[in-house]
């Protein structure tokens, strides 16, 4: 697929299913996203890869999330949640693992790390898988980031669903970009 046709034709997925993608897809995808400009060298991205048979302890530490954020939840709301796991055969973690003393600023660092999740999105997009970028309430909760392996003050970017898409384009027609464009006259 040439690459402008891939940014041009770009879009969440409305429904994923099996088969997710391969481990070598992930190497590659992964390989795409370390490109992502990147200031000062930091590195700051980070990944958790959720495969297939985790996502059901996925979804409970999700319901757990929610019913620290909501103890009067009800179980309906937490079904709802659990479920959220199970939108896609395989979910990626993005994170950004910010350096506090390095001259470059948080800011920046969260940019590059946002930047190679797009990238990865992309390169899910260019392995013939749809995707789709989620975050929510649990994405800031520190229990949740630190059962991911990750610091309480790690900023989590979103939970990338990846698999086979299976339900077609959304009806929400794409923005006219000429909207958001000006040029600047001195």
């Amino acid at each position: 697929m040439d690459a402008l046709d891939l940014l041009l034709t770009r879009e969440s997925a409305l429904k994923l299913a099996a088969p997710g993608p391969s481990q070598a897809d992930l190497d590659a995808m992964f390989q795409s996203a370390v490109r992502a400009p990147d200031h000062g060298r930091l590195r700051p991205w980070h990944f958790v890869v959720i495969d297939t048979d985790r996502r059901a302890a996925f979804g409970e530490l999700m319901a757990q999330s929610l019913r620290r954020r909501m103890p009067d939840a009800e179980d309906e709301m937490l079904d709802r949640e659990r479920a959220k796991a199970m939108r896609a055969p395989t979910i990626v973690v993005t994170a950004a693992k910010v350096n506090k003393s390095a001259k470059i600023s948080a800011f920046e660092q969260i940019a590059s790390a946002a930047a190679a999740t797009q990238t990865l999105l992309l390169a899910a997009n260019a392995k013939g898988f749809g995707a789709m970028w989620k975050t929510g309430d649990a994405a800031y909760d520190p229990d949740v980031k630190v059962a991911l392996g990750l610091a309480a003050d790690d900023e989590i970017l979103g939970f990338l669903y990846v698999g086979t898409d299976v339900g077609g384009t959304s009806p929400i027609p794409r923005p006219e970009a000429a909207k958001y464009v000006s040029v600047w006259q001195g």
